[in-house]
């Protein structure tokens, strides 16, 4: 019997992958899985992180918790972002380490790759060049978890491994109207817009940068996909001193077009409007799949058919959709 501790499995991408481990549980596979919400385990409290993995002592761990937002919550809140993530990698993973767990799954972000970096993003890419300022503390973070997997694996031969998706999005997700990404944020908007009858909806930035979209239940398949491989399998793809995998759908879409996109779904038909004093960021995100696509795994979801899903989802839960 395996014990999978699934750290953050109240998040969008921790509770797609609890999701797809409790139907794997359901069709036989031994498996138990362990979870606590941020009231029963504090991951940024040292001590609280070392008494649960010495008494629970999981097999496997896998790291989906982080603090999470979008270009304003990153501006408004960097100390938060820097100091949090940081908190909980190194709490997770050292105490992992300390009880015992030899292998374990990071998820990051494809915010670790510098601003200016050839597209697709390559996995050779990381720390080549400058972070985009609006994410640097989220990104730096998340580089370190990167590189505590890195140095584990080198001094004590652990098997932890990392996963970097490109922007996710599905059931779950934060529809903040501040804090929130991307797409999450324009389907509240376009909604409200589309139920309030207003004849204009402004969107951030020029609406031309492109930007990559992946369902988080293709993420949650990927992540399974990735723990799973033989070490061989996963090394042959990271090489020496490159360990992590990209994960994304290989496709992009200007943020323009995604908004049209979801106004369409959500029955808006005024106007859409740009607002170029707003910033940006970075003019286009697209991750290089190919390392992971050569190991067998591709996305499945469409982007068309996620958002409507999402929309669903979105309306059926709107009273506790976290906002």
């Amino acid at each position: 019997m395996k014990r999978i501790f699934v750290a953050g499995h109240r998040g969008m991408v921790g509770g797609a992958i609890l999701r797809k481990l409790e139907a794997a549980q359901a069709a036989g596979e031994e498996i138990e899985m362990i979870t606590r919400s941020r009231t029963e385990l504090d991951l940024s409290d040292q001590q609280a992180v070392r008494d649960f993995m010495q008494t629970e002592r999981p097999d496997i761990v896998i790291l989906a918790a982080a603090k999470v937002g979008g270009i304003y919550a990153n501006n408004t809140y960097p100390a938060d972002f820097i100091y949090e993530n940081l908190m909980i990698e190194c709490n997770v993973i050292h105490q992992a380490f300390a009880a015992g767990v030899t292998r374990l799954l990071q998820l990051g972000s494809s915010c670790i790759y510098p601003r200016a970096v050839a597209q697709p993003m390559r996995e050779d890419a990381l720390l080549t060049g400058v972070l985009e300022p609006t994410n640097e503390p989220y990104a730096i973070a998340k580089i370190a978890g990167i590189k505590l997997c890195e140095s584990y694996n080198r001094q004590h031969g652990t098997d932890y491994r990392s996963v970097m998706p490109t922007n996710l999005y599905g059931p779950g997700d934060n529809f903040h109207p501040e804090n929130s990404h991307v797409l999450p944020a324009l389907i509240r908007r376009f909604h409200e817009a589309a139920q309030s009858g207003v004849e204009s909806v402004t969107i951030w930035g020029s609406g031309q940068p492109r930007r990559e979209f992946l369902h988080v239940d293709d993420m949650a398949d990927a992540s399974l996909f990735v723990l799973n491989l033989a070490k061989d399998e996963y090394e042959a793809q990271t090489q020496p001193m490159l360990s992590h995998l990209n994960v994304g759908s290989g496709t992009d879409i200007p943020i323009l077009e995604l908004a049209e996109m979801v106004a369409d779904v959500t029955g808006f038909t005024g106007q859409i409007m740009t607002d170029p004093s707003k910033p940006d960021g970075a003019m286009r995100k697209l991750m290089d799949v190919s390392r992971l696509a050569a190991l067998g795994w591709r996305a499945k979801i469409d982007l068309r058919a996620g958002v409507e899903n999402t929309y669903q989802w979105y309306l059926s839960n709107h009273a506790e959709a976290r906002q």
